[in-house]
């Protein structure tokens, strides 16, 4: 019986990295193999210096070379190492050798795994710090399939030392998880950073598959990164996979359409049209080489404090089926969005949004944190090739037209405003649809909250019969409790 003192208080104890690399040791059953290429063998180093390696360990390599690594692993269609289907690669090829070479008659109680990474540490000129793929294949049960976890991450140190010390705290982490922690993945996603600070490494994504994780969907997952504050923001796409941000906006020109999208309308849908038909106007700008993105921020997604998952996902499942690719962020002011993507391209950008966002934007009070204030955050926002289209706003009482030429910011801001409108970063949607200004997102939500009539007219088709269909927003329970009353 532990000895306590008054005034203690409970706390979750922390196991030291030595500690769960032991006791996977010890554990008889166990047994799998470890494959880290680009950052020595950092992670199977922690389970030499536990001890009791033997029985947990049954092959580490690390296939530095070019020509080795492909011809045990084969030749990548885009000949680069540090991807996902690389890693993919490793884990079946090990998964693989180790069912050949171990016998289950032998071994019938043998947990059979696969951990491996490959990364790409911080260059000389310490301007690329370098990212990686980290994943393992592994069973919980000798008679069932293998789970897999893999995960993208980004490094934020500036010494290689440094980074190589992490990824192997972060691979004791994944794979002590993997076994002791997967009946609660968002329990399991948190302890990834035990003995790790957040400035020293990104989960930018992660996604989960096998028996043990067949409930699991991967978008909650990528919430729980941005909620945790592993990563600014993460995407999926529309088939409702997570995808990694670098892969999508990668040399890509990008317009960006933010908004709570609860649930999508018809003006979100005209306002995409029309500013994606503008943004293909511009010079250098093809439907080939842009990348639309739906963006919702962790602010809109917050009900009394507190993350709705279920709100979130009726959401996201909207824009999925409308095929567009969904971006969650952090972000709460436009220009660390314009920054977070000009981390991945440097070609053209287009921000689509109505006026009152436009207003905002011109508000001093979010950007009193900043050192050099609005005039800062401005620079960030405009310095690059970016426009802004503006979709306008009617009057609900008088039925005044509001556009960029109209459109009024504090006097203070006056000037500022003119000098980008007149330097053309801000366009007018035009060809707009008049019939629709009057529709609002909160209002059709209330009207389905409500149970009332008539707001699938205010919606795309194929929204209306998915909400329908997939009782999203309590459509149904809603309705029932309407008809009672």
């Amino acid at each position: 019986m532990p000895i306590t003192i008054m005034g203690d208080k409970e706390f979750e104890n922390v196991p030291s990295i030595k500690s769960k690399a032991l006791r996977i040791n010890l554990n008889e059953n166990i047994y799998g193999t470890f494959s880290e290429i680009g950052a020595g063998q950092e992670t199977v180093r922690n389970f030499f210096r536990a001890g009791g390696a033997s029985g947990t360990i049954a092959k580490a390599m690390s296939a530095y070379d070019k020509d080795f690594s492909d011809a045990i692993y084969g030749v990548e269609n885009d000949r680069r190492y540090v991807t996902e289907a690389r890693l993919k690669k490793m884990l079946s090829h090990e998964i693989n050798l180790i069912e050949e070479r171990i016998s289950r008659e032998k071994h019938p109680n043998k947990l059979f795994f696969s951990y491996a990474n490959t990364v790409a540490t911080i260059d000389f000129a310490k301007k690329y710090k370098g990212h990686g793929w980290v994943g393992i294949r592994y069973q919980v049960s000798p008679e069932e399939d293998y789970n897999e976890i893999s995960l993208h991450i980004r490094f934020k140190e500036n010494d290689a030392r440094h980074q190589q010390n992490t990824l192997g705290i972060l691979g004791v982490n994944l794979i002590y998880g993997a076994y002791y922690k997967y009946d609660s993945p968002k329990k399991l996603l948190r302890y990834l950073y035990d003995h790790i600070d957040k400035d020293q490494i990104e989960i930018d994504t992660i996604n989960f598959s096998g028996p043990r994780f067949e409930r699991v969907d991967n978008r909650l997952m990528s919430l729980q990164l941005v909620k945790n504050g592993m990563t600014d923001a993460v995407m999926f796409s529309p088939d409702g996979n997570n995808v990694l941000p670098a892969k999508i906006l990668y040399k890509k020109n990008i317009l960006a359409l933010r908004g709570s999208f609860r649930p999508v309308t018809k003006v979100n849908m005209d306002m995409f049209e029309k500013s994606r038909e503008l943004f293909f106007s511009e010079n250098r700008v093809s439907e080939e080489d842009t990348e639309v993105i739906f963006e919702i921020t962790l602010s809109n997604l917050r009900a009394e404090g507190e993350i709705n998952e279920k709100d979130f996902m009726d959401r996201a499942k909207l824009l999925c089926s409308l095929g567009q690719t969904v971006m969650i962020s952090n972000f709460q002011e436009y220009y660390k969005v314009v920054e977070y993507f000009s981390k991945y391209s440097k070609m053209r950008m287009g921000l689509a949004m109505g006026v009152n966002n436009l207003v905002d934007v011109f508000d001093e009070k979010y950007y009193r944190h900043l050192s050099g204030g609005i005039l800062e955050a401005f620079g960030k926002l405009f310095f690059k090739d970016l426009k802004v289209y503006l979709y306008p706003l009617k009057d609900p009482e008088t039925g005044e037209i509001t556009t960029s030429e109209n459109l009024m910011v504090h006097p203070r801001m006056k000037e500022l405003y003119k000098f980008f409108k007149y330097n053309g970063r801000v366009e007018d949607i035009e060809n707009y649809n008049p019939d629709i200004l009057d529709i609002y997102s909160r209002e059709v939500l209330q009207m389905i909250t409500d149970g009332k009539e008539g707001w699938e007219d205010m919606l795309p088709e194929k929204t209306t019969s998915m909400i329908k269909e997939q009782n999203l927003f309590h459509y149904k329970e809603n309705k029932e409790k309407a008809q009672k009353v």
